[in-house]
């Protein structure tokens, strides 16, 4: 699937860009016309003849998803994605993908690893996941869109006002060619028991970045 890059294109930017999945994550709808409906008919049907799932178990993880669904159509998303899994000893495997669109103030400088220096210093301050690859902050190589910076932390994060989580992030910034763009790749996991396994695969939806003329 591919999507526009950028709204006002500056010449020779590319136009499109596209990003791929694994088969068991599936794409949410955005749209607030049917984002609600959409994410609640998709978890009632993976989750029809799973007896060891609750009503309660569906009604939070509709809630969690449509918060995400919001907050990423209100940060102005190009795309967003995720994949859960209710296992039988009543855990749940969550993770979420949403890509954004930023831009580098006029006034100031587009170089990428520059802009990542401030965020370097406040991970280092960050006393959750020091020392481990869960809170490094590196400039990598993508396979297909070039050199990118890439962030990991671990933060508390509050869900619904009612206490906070603690979850695992992964962030990969690109550059888009010819411009002051940047597109940012934001995976996130609750598991943090399966931080390693989830940022392997956080790494390789990154690693499809592709743009495209």
């Amino acid at each position: 699937m591919t999507q526009p890059v950028t709204d006002d294109k500056p010449p020779g930017a590319p136009a499109q860009f596209s990003l791929s999945f694994p088969s068991s994550w599936w794409h949410l709808d955005l749209d607030p016309r049917n984002r609600d409906n959409a994410i609640r008919r998709r978890i009632e049907e993976q989750t029809r003849g799973q007896d060891y799932v609750s009503k309660d178990d569906v009604d939070a993880l509709v809630r969690t998803t449509r918060k995400v669904a919001r907050e990423a159509y209100g940060q102005g998303a190009l795309r967003a994605a995720g994949m859960f899994r209710f296992i039988e000893d009543g855990s749940t495997l969550m993770a979420a993908t949403v890509v954004l669109r930023v831009r580098a103030p006029e006034d100031g400088s587009a170089d990428l690893a520059e802009l990542l220096l401030p965020v370097a210093m406040k991970n280092s301050r960050n006393p959750l996941g020091r020392g481990t690859p869960a809170n490094s902050v590196d400039m990598i190589e993508l396979p297909e869109a070039g050199p990118a910076g890439r962030i990991t932390s671990i933060e508390d994060v509050d869900y619904f006002g009612k206490g906070t989580v603690r979850t695992a992030m992964m962030h990969t910034i690109a550059a888009v060619p010819n411009s002051r763009d940047f597109l940012v790749i934001s995976c996130t996991t609750p598991n943090m028991s399966l931080v390693t396994e989830f940022f392997e695969v956080f790494e390789a939806i990154s690693s499809t970045l592709r743009f495209q003329d």
